[in-house]
């Protein structure tokens, strides 16, 4: 699993202030480096069934997010989309 810290490019991209680290927006961030990270992982380990248990939770969680983003404000849901690359 690759360290998250407060640098993290996903965190530096996202966040809404200065001391934003657990707004919407970064824990999609997060959730898509970690779902990335997975998804190589189970290129090499196919019979890995725990790992991809997780990486399905992870994009069930990331999905109900980007769902109740693009409820409140679309705008920051479309900006979310083209900055992580998502949805093409």
């Amino acid at each position: 699993m690759p360290k998250i810290t407060p640098d993290s490019k996903a965190i530096t991209d996202l966040k809404l202030h200065q001391k934003d680290t657990g707004s919407a927006e970064v824990q999609i961030g997060l959730f898509t480096e970690k779902i990335k990270h997975l998804t190589e992982h189970l290129k090499l380990h196919k019979k890995d069934e725990h790992s991809r248990r997780g990486l399905l939770k992870m994009v069930g969680k990331r999905r109900s997010l980007l769902s109740y983003i693009s409820k409140k404000d679309e705008k920051r849901y479309q900006n979310i989309l083209k900055k992580l690359d998502l949805r093409r």
